[in-house]
């Protein structure tokens, strides 16, 4: 059993727990936020503490914490508070390091789209501008602003309905149904100065048990279940199928002929503990390769060699 290093919040300064819970909760998408104030001036910058709620209303959610040192309040919710629109950039890659800058705390009216160098692109629906660089920008009317304390580090949460959504083009799937992973380059916050990169090895596919019913972990077989050649991981994927999709024991026995599984028991005949071994790994290469059938009927043939 691993060891833990148990905190209450409220034994310490926000200070001494900001980084503990920023540090943990990771990675987190970021709101690259502009707004306008009622005289006119545009303030843009970014804001971790932010996720999408929901879909049927378009709710995007980001709060801008009162600052944990003097407990004052950003000028983004200074804005929203006189001008209730705010369109929500998206940053990538190639964005990150002037979205940074922009965090900066210039004096209040000093424009983050000069200072940053980023370009004001006139939004359709609300006032705010949109960062024209900027992969995706949703802009959005601000429904309420949801006051969680009036301590340093409280935050405030702005419920933010899409009335407007933006796409480059470049980003899109083919069809252009929906975003496309590998072509939007993401990033993320981590704690302290570290950030993320949503891109190239970084990308996996996990499959949704949304569309059947798993059998789940609890009903795979024993020596599956507990073997110590297969990770949680591992076992979670084998335990997302439906116990219809389980190989039959003839195509079991028939998988006996793939050139791989053949060259195991020839290599390993009776009932050779290492042929057990081989097969498991064998099995784990099937997994890693999204062949869950075929991984199914090397894991069960493993148990034949017990």
């Amino acid at each position: 059993m691993s060891a833990f290093h148990s905190l209450t919040p409220t034994d310490l300064k926000p200070s001494q727990w900001h980084p503990f819970m920023v540090g943990a909760v990771a990675p987190r998408p970021v709101a690259f936020a502009s707004t306008i104030d009622a005289a006119g001036r545009v303030n843009l910058s970014p804001y971790s503490f932010f996720n999408a709620f929901s879909s049927n209303p378009p709710i995007l959610v980001f709060s801008p914490a009162n600052r944990v040192r003097d407990n004052s309040q950003k000028h983004t919710l200074q804005n929203i508070r006189e001008v209730p629109e705010v369109v929500i950039n998206i940053c990538d890659f190639a964005l990150v390091e002037q979205m940074s800058l922009a965090s900066t705390e210039y004096e209040k009216g000093v424009n983050e789209f000069t200072k940053a160098g980023l370009t004001e692109l006139a939004s359709e629906q609300v006032r705010p501008p949109r960062v024209a660089e900027a992969p995706a920008a949703f802009e959005c009317v601000v429904d309420q602003v949801i006051e969680l304390g009036h301590n340093n580090g409280a935050g405030n949460l702005v419920i933010c309905r899409v009335v407007r959504a933006h796409f480059r083009h470049d980003i899109l799937l083919p069809d252009a149904t929906g975003i496309d992973p590998f072509k939007l380059d993401a990033v993320a916050r981590l704690g302290g100065d570290w950030y993320c990169r949503a891109s190239g090895a970084s990308l996996f596919e996990v499959p949704k048990p949304n569309r059947h019913i798993g059998i789940g972990i609890d009903q795979l077989p024993d020596f599956i279940r507990n073997s110590d050649v297969l990770t949680g991981n591992e076992l979670g994927r084998l335990a997302n199928i439906e116990s219809s999709a389980l190989p039959t024991a003839e195509a079991v026995e028939a998988f006996k002929t793939e050139p791989m599984v053949a060259y195991i028991l020839d290599k390993y005949p009776g009932g050779a503990p290492e042929a057990k071994q081989q097969l498991l790994l064998l099995g784990r290469q099937l997994l890693a390769q999204g062949q869950l059938p075929e991984a199914w009927k090397v894991l069960l043939l493993a148990q034949t060699r017990s």
